[in-house]
């Protein structure tokens, strides 16, 4: 019996290398952040991730033509916010240009950073390096402060809308 054939895919590949990532990377759930710098200046993303435990890094990209650039270019320091199942208007609100991101939101300030306050947990970072990466910036920070509000599922994105973890069963014992 011959072996099964590979799967298909569903449409060709497209030949532009930006669209083939941007179809296929709607398949990768990722998690939202808000970033704050001095300013107060903020976006939503969704290319947090750490990078290191010692010493404590964490990066995010920014994309060089989006309305926070210029404030990230010149920060010295960030806050991220980590979004909970509850927070997707929060994190339209500061997706979307032209629009005071901050009004109507809890903000203290912490190490002269915007510190959302309804947010399930954060950090504070001191930037340590930046890379130009295609069309988007690199940042690289050291992680100097943070705290946990509460336990939330998370909410992350994929196929282009919100979503929220949910635990799954525990797997059935191997025999």
């Amino acid at each position: 019996m011959p072996p099964p054939a590979p799967p298909r895919d569903r449409a060709p590949a497209p030949t532009d290398g930006g669209l083939l990532l941007r179809r296929t990377l709607r398949r990768h759930a990722s998690g939202v952040t808000i970033v704050t710098v001095p300013g107060p200046a903020g976006f939503t993303a969704t290319s947090f991730t750490s990078v290191s435990l010692r010493p404590p890094l964490v990066s995010f990209c920014v994309a060089s033509a989006s309305s926070a650039a210029r404030a990230v270019a010149s920060a010295d320091r960030f806050a991220v916010h980590l979004l909970g199942a509850d927070d997707a208007e929060l994190a339209e609100r500061f997706a979307r240009g032209g629009a005071d991101r901050f009004a109507g939101t809890g903000v203290r300030e912490t190490d002269g950073l915007p510190v959302l306050t309804g947010v399930p947990a954060w950090l504070t970072a001191h930037v340590v390096g930046r890379q130009r990466a295609g069309d988007h910036c690199l940042v690289i920070g050291e992680v100097r402060a943070g705290g946990v509000r509460e336990e939330a599922p998370a909410l992350v994105r994929t196929a282009g809308a919100y979503a929220t973890t949910a635990p799954l069963p525990p797997a059935p014992p191997r025999p």
